[in-house]
């Protein structure tokens, strides 16, 4: 056991969930700020392996796992989390107008199945805010993406009409552009109204895109989608994002609920009245099979995949690479296993490389498949 699973977890596991998030994010900010303890992270958690180096989206990366957005909503900590190891950092999501996020209780755990269940809606600080505290941050250590959503505007407000959806993210793309690395367009967010349905039709993917071409794009976009392994959904999908050349790739969300082939080892009676999707390990078959379908029928060389879910082990992330990803990203993990978890899957990711042969990450990406 590592000392934060030994010392720290069993403390934070007595508290209100969304509290101990609260806490560790705050922690982590007032970290980055203090003399040397930065550095001395970096240190301890970083891997310096050539083999793991990896490029995604014109990005030079050190290594390819990355923290999944959800953790830094409105990027509060990016001053210490570019020191913990990854190779990227994604905050948000973030909204064109500040948001509330859904009422409370909002978050879960079910710690059987090293999962949580996540109902938060989306709260954030709102573009505006987020891109003046990028601005202000210190010389970044690894790339940023910043993912973009619609504003969720809480229970009992009206639906937006589709003009407001797309002049939603075009606001901010405007304004967050600037401050990020990468966009992540999120499409489809599980647990906020307006997006899931909208854009289940690749039109309207379409729709939004062509009003962003607009924008004069400056950083390579994502679009985050519910996961799928229809061929037919993704031939659809590729023939919009192949009109658009900002479009540098793709990732998956949440699967919606809590659908019946997740397999939960919690019996129902403890989560069935839980709002939310569910996070961690149960979900990774889902998106795996989301990622293999997609990689299959993507042009080489045209996009990358960025994916999530239920990734807790070196293996596990070796396994979505070979099925197609080329970035991998981790959230549920670290409250689970914290941030030693960053370095052992690096160090395992380098050590299956040597096993089966590769040079580097590029080279393994697909091959399972």
């Amino acid at each position: 056991m590592s000392p934060y699973t030994r010392l720290v977890r069993p403390v934070l596991f007595r508290l209100d969930p969304e509290r101990a998030h609260h806490l560790a994010v705050e922690a982590c900010r007032w970290a980055g700020r203090l003399p040397l303890v930065p550095q001395l992270a970096e240190r301890l958690l970083t891997v310096a392996d050539p083999m793991l180096l990896t490029r995604v989206a014109g990005l030079e990366l050190a290594n390819p796992l990355g923290l999944a957005a959800g953790w830094d909503k409105s990027g509060r900590a990016l001053a210490m989390l570019g020191h913990l190891g990854f190779g990227a950092v994604e905050i948000g999501s973030v909204s064109a107008d500040p948001s509330a996020g859904n009422p409370r209780p909002r978050l879960f755990r079910l710690p059987e199945d090293r999962a949580i269940v996540v109902n938060y809606g989306l709260p954030n600080d709102g573009a505006a805010v987020v891109a003046e505290r990028l601005g202000s941050s210190p010389v970044r250590r690894v790339p940023i993406g910043m993912n973009i959503v619609k504003t969720n505007r809480g229970p009992g407000a009206e639906d937006d009409t589709p003009d407001a959806i797309v002049d939603d993210y075009v606001r901010s793309v405007e304004l967050l552009q600037g401050a990020a690395d990468y966009l992540m367009l999120n499409l489809s967010c599980p647990n906020a109204p307006g997006g899931v349905d909208f854009f289940g039709e690749p039109a309207n993917i379409g729709r939004l895109l062509d009003a962003l071409s607009a924008l004069g794009i400056r950083r390579p976009v994502f679009l985050k989608l519910e996961p799928s392994a229809d061929p037919v959904f993704l031939d659809r999908l590729l023939e919009v994002a192949d009109t658009h050349s900002y479009i540098a790739g793709f990732s998956f969300n949440l699967p919606i609920g809590k659908p019946a082939d997740l397999s939960l080892k919690t019996p129902p009676h403890v989560w069935e009245r839980w709002p939310g999707a569910v996070s961690g390990s149960p979900v990774a078959a889902t998106i795996n099979r989301s990622v293999a379908a997609l990689y299959r029928l993507m042009p080489r060389g045209r996009y990358t995949i960025i994916a999530a879910g239920g990734v807790f082990t070196a293996a596990d992330a070796y396994e979505k690479i070979r099925l197609g990803a080329s970035l991998v990203q981790i959230y549920t993990a670290l409250i689970y296993e914290g941030p030693g978890i960053v370095p052992r899957i690096n160090r395992g990711l380098g050590e299956l490389l040597h096993r089966d042969g590769f040079r580097n990450i590029g080279e393994a990406v697909g091959t399972g498949l």
